[in-house]
């Protein structure tokens, strides 16, 4: 079996998941990991608290019954080279990445030892998942910011590199509560990317190899802008409106599955 075919699966939620309840998508995480014998590490990277995040994480993927949960606090690129860190690392089958903001994973963790450790075993089969900032930067080009806006332009996002576990597509989280299409739209028209997924709260994509399933309370909006038969953006300043033509738009909620290399939903 080649590192393709033993690369870890990912568990990508789109913010505000449900931490006191069901757990529904946690769950999903933790059993992906292993379950009972899962060894989870907790990355608290994008947060500012990362005592009180890293504990709240903790309590709750006990509680569901992980084998072993762990904290990994970056709070700067030299944490990233300890050595109990990536001995930690060494040992995960599942490795979550919080909340927060996500330049701070990029600032803290890319191109270090940590990163090279982390990527090492989640092509060795362990899970990443990551919500809100964690889900913005799974893939390479990640979406930094940006405004709630109904109709696209050049300004209403700003993107920069990302962690690069999802290559070729586009993240963006707390989707229908806070509408992101517009930014979304925006993003792909200027980034080479295949695909946009806006993720819902509460809600959560399951990749593995070349699909992935949609788990919890809302739903995942995928945009595919390769299908787009016109767009005005050459010569568009950056604050008038883009116009977009023939983009191909999927709504899919808990249990819709999509192939992400055909682009289309697995019904």
């Amino acid at each position: 079996m080649n590192a393709e075919q033993k690369r870890g699966p990912l568990v990508i939620i789109g913010g505000a998941e449900d931490k006191k309840g069901d757990c529904v998508v946690l769950r999903e995480f933790v059993r992906a990991s292993g379950g009972v014998k899962a060894h989870i590490v907790v990355m608290t990277a994008a947060t500012s608290y990362p005592k009180e995040v890293g504990d709240e994480y903790t309590l709750v993927f006990e509680r569901l019954g992980a084998g072993s949960v762990q904290v990994v606090h970056t709070e700067s690129r030299f944490d990233s080279e300890r050595e109990e860190s990536l001995g930690i690392i060494k040992q995960a089958t599942g490795i979550f990445f919080t909340g927060g903001d996500q330049l701070r994973i990029v600032d803290f963790i890319k191109g270090t030892p940590l990163d090279e450790a982390i990527h090492q075993r989640h092509q060795m089969g362990a899970v990443i998942g990551g919500t809100s900032a964690g889900a913005a930067m799974m893939p390479s080009e990640m979406i930094v910011g940006g405004a709630s806006v109904s109709h696209p332009s050049v300004d209403a996002v700003r993107i920069g590199p990302g962690m690069g576990f999802l290559p070729g597509i586009l993240v963006d989280q707390h989707f229908a509560q806070r509408g992101r299409l517009g930014r979304l739209l925006a993003a792909l028209v200027q980034e080479p990317a295949d695909l946009g997924l806006g993720i819902d709260e509460d809600t959560a994509i399951i990749v593995k190899d070349d699909e992935f399933t949609v788990v919890g309370q809302g739903a995942v909006t995928v945009v595919d802008e390769t299908t787009s038969t016109h767009n005005n953006l050459e010569g568009l300043l950056k604050d008038e409106p883009i116009a977009l033509c023939g983009v191909q738009l999927h709504i899919l909620p808990h249990g819709y599955r999509f192939d992400l290399k055909k682009r289309v939903p697995l019904l």
